[in-house]
């Protein structure tokens, strides 16, 4: 979450060097472009390392590259801008406010019979917010026969809206997900059986239209119906427990990568893609899984928009899907390169030539074998660099499900809320890096929780925004949480060469939902305006 910067050389040629964090060096380059009026060639990005983006840093907009570089014209030298805080509340996007009603019918055995939802949303200074977004995922979780619904972009006289973590997702399912949780104490059925009496799953037509290729949201219904969360008996006076489901779409599009044989036998690997999420370890990953070399000898880089074919951004969960759709073929192409060129050495065809584990072999010649590390030494006598490359724009995205459980106890006094056990569950496909797959779970569950109980822009009577620090803008820090459980859940991607889904937008969508049934099974009494703050939750509690 460091702020927005930017650094730019307008060079004397005319050439114009930007350095930046960003979630896409390519889509930086193509807003100044545009804004700039020079030609997409005349401008080489940087991306330099980026601790967070959540949609904020460059997908949609460009915010300082611009002034930089037209600074930079001006005075003859690098110019460098740095966001204030202050600057980054009011100067870029939030995500946006909105207003949803929702209305669900079923039979009284549990079946879903029909759904009528209408979603409003701010859209800022100008048209453009998620509820796109919002109306394609927000009963994705559910076999749906019948629904109505609509979408509004509103203007309003606040900043631009901007993609936040699965945008428009979170607040839809906060309101379809308090609707089902009402539907289940109406019909005095649990919970998560009435989900997976309706659940989705492969063949199911979505509401918006496709229909689901495999995908794991029974298999997260079932995993939440076992753990020991919903075991565990919730005992004591204003306590509640909630559970929710999720569902996003995940994103895909152009990736290149390019892989490269090192003398002493390491894989050279470049992207084009951001890493805002350990992206560049499980793409090392890839190609140690193809090339049967140790993660640890392969090294690699996101690199300049000069140095790489045109790549997408980091957005939609797509990364580690569509890059390491190319890094896995870029790995492919790597492998019989080097099939080949043994074949070469050897003076036999390719096809009696075998690759396993790093290690080529004669299929008929036990006598006949190399080390990858062996070939390495000998590429520039016998042909020249082994370098693998791909260019992808791969279909067969996978949509993720994520249900998340939550325990809370409330004061009636204060109303505030204490989370005491919060245990989140997500189809990931395939966890390429499990460690980095639950912390996604983890902090997905953890910006939910305070979209949820917190988080809120506060303008004065005039527009002015009153809380554009973080003394006055409450986020939820570690003393504030428990350790959040997680557990993922492997139902393997038939579109990707490994089975990967994206993980790092379903898992924001069932929080704010969670939470705000686990509160209403603390108080009795539903809150449906976000965010749920002491002060509204003692005002429903004496309205009760």
């Amino acid at each position: 979450i460091e702020p927005h910067a930017a650094t730019a050389l307008w060079g004397s040629d005319g050439y114009i060097t930007i350095w930046c964090s960003s979630q896409g060096q390519f889509a930086i380059r193509d807003h100044a472009s545009a804004i700039l009026d020079v030609p997409v060639s005349t401008i080489k990005v940087v991306p330099m390392e980026i601790g967070g983006g959540f949609g904020g840093k460059g997908q949609g907009g460009v915010y300082l590259e611009p002034l930089a570089a037209t600074l930079s014209k001006k005075s003859g030298k690098p110019v460098k801008i740095v966001m204030t805080r202050t600057e980054v509340f009011i100067g870029s996007g939030p995500t946006s406010g909105t207003h949803i009603t929702v209305k669900l019918g079923a039979t009284r055995d549990g079946r879903i019979t029909a759904v009528e939802s209408h979603l409003t949303y701010e859209a800022g200074a100008f048209p453009g917010s998620p509820v796109p977004s919002g109306c394609r995922t927000m009963w994705g979780p559910y076999d749906v026969p019948n629904g109505y619904i609509t979408g509004t972009d509103v203007l309003v006289n606040k900043q631009k809206a901007a993609a936040y973590r699965a945008p428009g997702s979170p607040a839809a399912a906060y309101a379809a997900e308090q609707a089902v949780d009402e539907m289940c104490k109406r019909l005095g059925m649990d919970p998560i059986e009435f989900r997976l009496l309706n659940a989705s799953k492969e063949g199911t037509r979505q509401i918006a239209g496709p229909t689901y290729r495999r995908v794991g949201n029974i298999e997260t219904l079932e995993a939440a119906r076992d753990h020991d969360h919903m075991k565990k008996p919730l005992e004591g006076k204003f306590r509640g427990r909630g559970v929710a489901s999720g569902a996003w779409f995940n994103g895909s599009g152009p990736a290149t990568a390019v892989a490269s044989i090192n003398p002493d036998g390491t894989i050279g690997l470049i992207e084009g893609s951001a890493d805002i999420g350990g992206s560049r370890a499980a793409m090392a990953m890839h190609v140690a899984e193809v090339l049967g070399v140790s993660a640890e000898s392969v090294k690699p880089s996101v690199v300049d928009t000069d140095s790489i074919g045109y790549s997408s951004g980091a957005g939609g969960s797509g990364v580690t899907f569509k890059m390491g759709t190319a890094v896995y073929n870029a790995a492919e192409d790597a492998r019989q390169q080097m099939i080949e060129r043994a074949a070469r050495i050897w003076d036999v065809d390719s096809s009696v030539v075998e690759y396993d584990n790093a290690v080529l072999r004669h299929k008929e010649d036990s006598e006949l074998s190399m080390s990858i590390q062996e070939l390495a030494g000998m590429l520039n006598g016998t042909g020249g660099p082994i370098v693998g490359r791909a260019t992808v724009n791969p279909a067969g995205v996978g949509n993720a499900f994520g249900m998340h459980m939550v325990d809370v106890e409330v004061d009636p006094e204060t109303g505030k809320v204490d989370i005491l056990r919060y245990t989140a569950i997500q189809d990931v496909g395939k966890a390429i890096h499990p460690s980095y797959a639950e912390g996604q779970l983890q902090g997905g569950a953890v910006q939910g929780i305070g979209w949820a109980l917190n988080e809120e822009y506060y303008f004065s009577e005039e527009g002015q925004m009153m809380n554009s620090t973080f003394l006055d803008y409450r986020m939820p820090t570690s003393l504030d949480l428990p350790m959040i459980d997680t557990v993922l859940v492997e139902v393997a991607n038939p579109g990707h060469p490994f089975g990967v889904r994206g993980v790092g937008e379903a898992c924001i969508v069932p929080p704010l939902a969670a939470v705000a049934n686990a509160v209403a099974d603390a108080i009795g009494v539903r809150l449906t305006e976000l965010p749920m703050t002491p002060a509204r939750i003692v005002a429903a509690i004496k309205a009760k």
